[in-house]
């Protein structure tokens, strides 16, 4: 049975972050399992996108105050993009985040008639005192805890990236049926990059050792104490360098804090890298991985630089827990600053077991499959089918 689905999202590309990446991945192997899809998202500049995206529907947006990487949707304009897509292009909605899409996916489902999913992607619990710093910590986690509660229990199925997540949500109070479905891995990540390519392409000597992290930057992903463990690393090796390629409104604040540590001239921002080209060559040169967010729900770089051979120092919490298993090559240590630096240092100075580490997280990675993945999201889709399933809720 072939089936629609309309996917409503606060943020897609080019905005590069795990969710657009997710959403990206399953909508092309979802299509293999006879499922097609219509993406409801964000507008980044007037009009450029939407004339060349076909079965993506873009709302005029506006920039979010403190992170203008984002962006905040009209929502008049979101109801209409919703309601102006066929009904027989949408079986179902699937609600990728928990802002203004949220809300207005939901009351189009229940206009339609039709079952909601939604994916759980963020935890905002650890981190939304970033963003409101004058709401005390205790009360931040107690209104994230409270906000993500009410919306889940208002649609008919819920997934998780990661079986902790799905633990966490129980936890909260959660009662909507639960499926840990991870974001997977798509076969383009496997194809090996250039080290040479990228070092020649950002001017790394050769013999430079890069210590490498992908992803957001933002105050979340706990980047300030990957730069505190570095001074550690620094000091043991005079050729470490560490990279940190992304983009987000924490950059200023850790350019900053590095040159404050000693190791502004050792540190280096990119910025965000081409996923079709340079992605790969920039995994492919580090010579150590390092993560440390407390807040991922799956923790997708890590497996896209395993996909490279690289090796992984990591912490391990919430979702990366299901990632950094025993069998994933990956070197797992606690948040203390001379632990993790001194995992990093032995990574760069032992080049076999680098290697070793390397070839076990790609052996791991391939067990991702985003194919089989997106078979199981296809399969969940069907099982929401039956009016029987959907939630009784009430929608403003």
């Amino acid at each position: 049975m072939s089936l629609n689905a309309l996917v409503v999202s606060d943020v897609y590309f080019p905005r590069v972050n795990g969710v657009s990446t997710s959403i990206r991945s399953f909508r092309d192997d979802l299509q293999r399992h006879g499922v097609a899809s219509t993406l409801v998202v964000p507008s980044y500049e007037s009009g450029i996108q939407s004339a060349a995206e076909p079965g993506i529907v873009r709302i005029p947006a506006r920039s979010v105050p403190r992170d203008p990487e984002d962006r905040i949707m009209s929502w008049s304009a979101l109801r209409h993009g919703l309601d102006s897509v066929p009904r027989e292009r949408c079986d179902l909605v699937h609600i990728q985040t928990p802002f203004l899409a949220h809300y207005a996916g939901l009351a189009c489902a229940r206009r339609r008639g039709v079952p909601v999913v939604a994916t759980c992607h963020t935890y905002f619990e650890d981190y939304l005192h970033h963003y409101l710093p004058l709401l005390p910590g205790f009360a931040g986690a107690w209104l994230a805890r409270r906000v993500m509660t009410s919306q889940l229990n208002a649609v008919d199925a819920v997934i998780s990236p990661s079986e902790p997540v799905r633990r966490r949500l129980l936890e909260y109070g959660v009662t909507r049926p639960i499926h840990v479905i991870p974001t997977g891995m798509t076969d383009d990540r496997f194809v090996p990059g250039s080290p040479a390519r990228f070092r020649e392409q950002f001017g790394f000597a050769p013999e430079q050792r890069i210590v490498l992290n992908v992803g957001r930057v933002a105050h979340e992903k706990n980047l300030g104490f990957l730069l505190r463990m570095f001074v550690r690393v620094a000091r043991a090796d005079a050729r470490a360098v560490l990279v940190i390629a992304g983009e987000g409104p924490a950059r200023r604040t850790l350019q900053m804090q590095a040159e404050d540590l000693g190791i502004g001239p050792r540190t280096r921002f990119i910025g965000n890298l081409d996923r079709a080209t340079s992605l790969n060559d920039c995994y492919a040169a580090a010579d150590a991985f390092v993560f440390a967010s407390r807040t991922e729900t799956q923790g997708l770089v890590l497996l896209e630089a395993m996909a490279q051979s690289r090796p992984v120092v990591s912490t391990a919490c919430l979702g990366t827990r299901s990632v950094l298993t025993p069998g994933s090559g990956a070197c797992v240590v606690e948040e203390r600053e001379d632990e993790f630096a001194a995992a990093v240092v032995s990574v760069l100075r032992e080049k076999v077991r680098a290697q070793i580490m390397g070839e076990k997280a790609r052996r791991w990675a391939v067990q991702w499959s985003s194919l089989t993945l997106a078979g199981r999201m296809a399969q969940l889709y069907r099982e929401v089918q039956p009016a029987s399933c959907y939630a009784s809720v009430a929608v403003g």
